[in-house]
């Protein structure tokens, strides 16, 4: 079909392609589909699920909001401390406060539903096409939309001078644990549950298995985490990772560590998960969080010339080029870094290039991930285990947070700052953070690495005081070097 350049503006005489067909309206789609239409492309949007993709229906947006939830069971912990009573009078056996799953759910999805509903509003007022539909990919210059329920009723076309192929994950499932959506579940199912599981037996003990094994427990659930691994968290930083275990044990959570979870299975009343030694875990239900696979198969893109990894993923270079002419990639389904804030920044690289713009490759070195568990673990730059790999130069500072007068006012104790440097060029290489809201304290630490400032230029800089962000500072001044 043909495809009429929407009102907006005007197409600027230099670009490298004006029709632009975005595959997936995730944050690596819908972010690209903005910034390419203020550049003057006609853009459209192909998007099977809604806007926003799994990070906005079914990820990033639904899990942090039922933590948000869990959060404030957390808080309720510190109250004693604080010299506040909760849920009766002193001694008493009342519970401080309880949870109504299924109003905790249904604000979740509804909370996703307003928020992809505004990413569509945004992109129309913008003047990209929006197209609901299963979209695949007609060599490496056309995508189809077949038939169907929102997609409308008969096949549509859209030539295009680029695509961009930004299709996400989905969870991985294990065939001897196929998910019923009842009690064997993965983190898209979750939000069906009307009734606070009694025990939830999570697999898994990466970051979506902390999160939710974290979360489940302070909502008051009884959880069993299963790791394979030697510790929870096995690909974070060590410290942040064993203080993290150790809270979860303190909290009630069972970690069985070096605990390879083989098969689940539905019983009369709940489930039963067995281990790879033959120990049997019983529990209500069972989340599945064993990692995600691209949502690559079956939309034509090895028969356009889109090179795969043996695991599916679309291969590409710093600036989001696949293998085929033409065709870009961004997301989850490159398998660069499964995060949203990634996403988005392929997706702007890919069209800042295919539209002849100014374009920075991508630079995974200043990327500040966070993991919501309570407390937070948040972090930028070098990592420990990186730095040691590398046989390279640094020196280490580490200040835990109940030494911070406002994490004491606020009754935290579990936590640190810590900070690497270079021991000569005192550039600041990378940095971790474990604490409540470590998300947001990050931000100074992702500038200086991302601006090359030296511990010295952070510890000059004035901080609030008392506040959190002090920590970063003190940390700084335990790296300085006299001068000789």
């Amino acid at each position: 079909m043909s495809n009429p350049s929407p009102n907006g503006p005007a197409s600027h005489p230099d670009l490298q392609a004006t029709r632009i067909v975005v595959l997936g309206g995730g944050p690596g789609g819908y972010e690209a589909a903005l910034v390419a239409r203020r550049l003057g492309a006609d853009v459209t949007v192909v998007e099977q699920e809604g806007l926003g993709g799994a990070a906005v229906l079914t990820d990033v947006v639904p899990s942090k909001t039922l933590i948000a939830a869990a959060e404030w069971m957390s808080s309720t912990e510190r109250a004693p401390a604080l010299g506040i009573r909760l849920g009766g009078t002193p001694g008493s056996d009342a519970p401080a406060a309880s949870v109504d799953l299924a109003a905790v759910n249904q604000r979740v999805l509804a909370l996703a539903a307003a928020q992809s509903a505004d990413i569509r509003a945004r992109l129309e007022r913008e003047g990209v096409r929006v197209v609901l539909g299963a979209g695949r990919l007609d060599g490496p210059r056309r995508v189809v939309v077949p038939a169907g329920p929102g997609a409308g009723e008969r096949e549509q076309t859209f030539d295009a001078d680029a695509v961009l192929v930004a299709v996400g994950a989905t969870p991985r499932e294990l065939p001897t644990a196929v998910p019923d959506g009842e009690r064997i579940l993965t983190w898209k199912q979750l939000y069906n549950l009307q009734t606070l599981p009694e025990k939830l037996v999570v697999v898994g003990s990466g970051v979506t298995g902390a999160e939710f094994a974290g979360a489940y427990r302070a909502l008051g659930a009884e959880v069993t985490l299963v790791s394979s691994r030697d510790r929870v968290l096995p690909g974070e930083d060590a410290d942040a990772a064993e203080l993290l275990e150790n809270v979860f044990t303190a909290r009630g959570m069972e970690v069985l560590s070096r605990s390879r979870a083989e098969a689940a299975e539905r019983t009369a009343d709940g489930v039963r998960v067995t281990l790879a030694d033959g120990r049997v875990v019983e529990g209500s239900h069972v989340l599945v969080a064993v990692g995600a696979v691209p949502a690559t198969a079956g939309i034509g893109l090895e028969e356009a010339g889109v090179a795969l990894t043996p695991s599916g993923h679309v291969v590409v270079d710093k600036v989001s080029r696949t293998s085929a002419r033409g065709v870009y990639a961004a997301g989850d389904c490159t398998g660069v870094l499964p995060l949203a804030s990634v996403a988005a920044m392929q997706g702007r690289i890919a069209v800042h290039h295919v539209l002849g713009d100014a374009v920075h490759p991508l630079n995974l070195q200043t990327v500040a991930a966070n993991i919501f568990t309570a407390p937070e673990i948040a972090t930028v730059g070098k990592s420990e285990a990186a730095l040691r790999a590398s046989g390279s130069k640094y020196v280490t500072a580490t200040l835990p947070l109940a030494r911070n007068p406002r994490a004491k006012m606020l009754g935290m104790r579990d936590g640190f700052v810590k900070l690497f440097a270079h021991p000569e060029a005192h550039v600041v290489l990378g940095g971790v953070i474990v604490s409540p809201r470590a998300s947001e304290l990050i931000f100074p630490v992702t500038l200086a690495v991302a601006h090359r400032l030296t511990v010295d230029d952070v510890a000059e800089a004035f901080t609030v005081y008392p506040s959190l962000s002090g920590s970063i500072a003190e940390v700084a001044r335990m790296l300085h070097q006299p001068l000789d």
